[in-house]
């Protein structure tokens, strides 16, 4: 029977059982200091995902832009002021029943043109992101026409005309080259253009479908201005110098995606546009996507595509989107991130909610995710390197041993305090180069730290072995006394030596709860082994000289870990957390569908 309840003692002091608590509290800990830098996290696993996040993908619009849309012209093809083009533009966007984007906002906050109360809605085709605009029917003294604004490339597709001087001219060759030159000309300036055209209707028509959105003629343009935020500039530094690359993905033009690149220090080199990856497999796209950082004139499934495409090459990926075609990128994405003004859609699929879109508030909550990852991964290395070398040294003291080498009450007193100590781990403070990159589970890395500190570990319980029976000569009772007390100071103390890569005396300070814990515990352990109630538990009173060899022993173990910790934990590097990160998320359909 006693037999039975050492192997079941020793199995639960095997196992890691405080993982589950240390990982939950570690994230809801995390999840705190999150809220108090406007991030709200509703899946807590999210906070280790965001600090092993390598790559961000955002819009433009309200995350590197101010998202105050202004209308900053309203001209004709001839680039001339034109109160038609705002009249028939504000008509469409006051006539639409679907919701106002900012640019409607933009339009319906001008001041209104004369004449524009005599118009009448009929009937409307909204807008979706394979024709890029959104057309409405209206009628004035009795003519009915169809009013189209969108994108100007998707107006100029379905136009047959340009108007000049107010008629209507055939769109050749170089009133369309003319038109381009515009367009470009203001995007280089970073305006965003809707293009804007009519068609007059039959005077029986009360409806209309998108085949009526042919043989247009185009009116003219209308320009808004979104200015970069000031310290964008500053938070894309910030995430790139911690190893997140940012990739705009974006519904805009070629050129104002660039002009917004630049002004917040993104490369605008080379340009991937929604044409262009229409006509990609998804094998070609992830081929591509390494060297692209700007995405321009792309619809929500082409979002979705880049996505899984950068998840194919290994990145662990987030998305941060408001609107509701951004829901299916949200979901894609490793971490999904979205804003408190977002629409419901987008932050019900969202991981984490900013209450702020701005990207500053981003990157804290990416150094808490690491601070989050590097004290989980303190415990399982602690763990891990403890119960193996228990099991090397309890297999070892079983064979040699004509007794316990310890009761099974001693074993479970041990894992209790040794757990105890481990309690203030989720408070505990990282050092700098653990915030530097993301990382993520490497399991070669928590092997090969599990094998030599174990080792170490069990090296000084054998020569403990050694000195309790072969110098002291000591009984099984004297025996389980001591050895009980050289494990359970070389495991609390060890953790402060192991919480970072650092030595010891260049290491950040250890969190007060963490120190005060694993100190208050080992005083507890040799005060119940040494104490009047040691008897309950089995233990016998030692000698100074064998509590001396004790300490002694305990304090070479510290400096042998100390030594061996330089090769149980190598310098992290770029290249192996991009391969830790890899072997986590694997590109596999499961895990590219979320």
């Amino acid at each position: 029977m006693e037999s039975f309840l050492f192997a079941v003692a020793l199995a639960v002091g095997l196992t890691p059982e405080l993982l589950p608590m240390v990982m939950t509290v570690t994230l809801a800990r995390g999840a705190q200091r999150m809220a108090k830098r406007q991030v709200i996290v509703k899946r807590l696993s999210a906070i280790h995902d965001l600090g092993a996040m390598d790559t961000l993908c955002v819009d433009k619009t309200g995350t590197l832009t101010e998202a105050r849309i202004t209308l900053a012209a309203h001209f004709d093809p001839a680039g001339r002021p034109s109160d038609r083009v705002l009249e028939l533009a504000r008509l469409n966007s006051a006539f639409q029943t679907g919701i106002h984007s900012p640019l409607d906002e933009a339009l319906l906050a001008a001041d209104s043109p004369p004449g524009s109360s005599a118009w009448t809605r009929l009937a409307e085709i909204p807008f979706d992101f394979e024709r890029r605009c959104l057309s409405v029917l209206a009628t004035r003294d009795n003519d009915r026409f169809l009013i189209v604004k969108g994108a100007p490339e998707a107006i100029m597709d379905r136009a047959v005309a340009v108007e000049v001087d107010g008629l209507a001219r055939p769109l050749d060759d170089s009133h369309r080259a003319a038109l381009v030159r515009l367009q470009d000309d203001h995007a280089r300036q970073g305006f965003r253009l809707l293009g804007v055209a009519i068609r007059t209707m039959a005077p029986d028509r009360a409806n209309v479908t998108t085949a009526d959105e042919a043989v247009l003629t185009v009116v003219g343009f209308c320009a808004f201005a979104d200015p970069p935020k000031r310290d964008a500039a500053d938070s894309v530094r910030d995430l790139r110098a911690r190893g997140v690359g940012i990739k705009v993905l974006s519904g805009d033009h070629a050129a104002v995606v660039a002009h917004v690149a630049d002004a917040v220090g993104l490369p605008s080199g080379r340009i991937l546009t929604g044409g262009e990856i229409a006509n990609l497999s998804d094998q070609a796209l992830a081929a591509q996507i390494e060297d692209v950082d700007l995405f321009a004139r792309i619809d929500p499934e082409q979002k979705r595509r880049i996505i899984r495409a950068l998840r194919q090459r290994g990145h662990v990926v987030g998305f941060m989107g408001d609107g509701v075609n951004d829901a299916p990128a949200i979901h894609a994405a490793h971490v999904g991130i979205s804003v408190a003004g977002a629409t419901e859609v987008a932050r019900a699929a969202a991981d984490m909610i900013l209450l702020a879109p701005d990207l500053s508030v981003l990157g804290p909550g990416v150094i808490e995710g690491r601070r989050t990852f590097a004290n989980i991964l303190k415990y399982v290395r602690m763990g891990t390197s403890s119960n193996f070398g228990n099991m090397l040294s309890m297999a070892l003291a079983s064979i040699a041993l004509p007794f316990l080498p310890l009761l099974p009450l001693q074993i479970l007193l041990n894992n209790l305090l040794y757990d105890l100590s481990e309690i203030g781990i989720p408070f505990d403070e990282i050092d700098e180069e653990d915030a530097e990159r993301p990382q993520s589970w490497n399991m070669a890395d928590i092997l090969r730290f599990t094998f030599v500190m174990g080792s170490i570990s069990s090296l000084f319980d054998v020569a403990t072995f050694t000195i309790l029976l072969k110098v002291f000569h000591t009984d099984a009772a004297a025996f389980q006394t001591g050895w009980f007390l050289e494990s359970i100071a070389t495991q609390i103390l060890v953790i402060f030596l192991i919480r970072s890569r650092r030595s010891l005396w260049r290491a950040s300070r250890p969190h007060r709860i963490l120190a005060l814990g694993s100190l208050g515990a080992l005083a507890s352990g040799i005060f119940l082994a040494l104490g009047p109630a040691g008897s309950l538990f089995g233990f016998a009173s030692l000698p100074p000289v064998l509590l001396g060899a004790i300490t002694l022993i305990t304090l070479g173990y510290l400096v042998m870990a100390e030594m061996g910790k330089r090769l149980a934990l190598p310098a992290a590097t770029h290249e192996s957390n991009r391969a830790a990160l890899g072997r986590q998320y694997p590109a596999s359909d499961t895990a590219l569908n979320g």
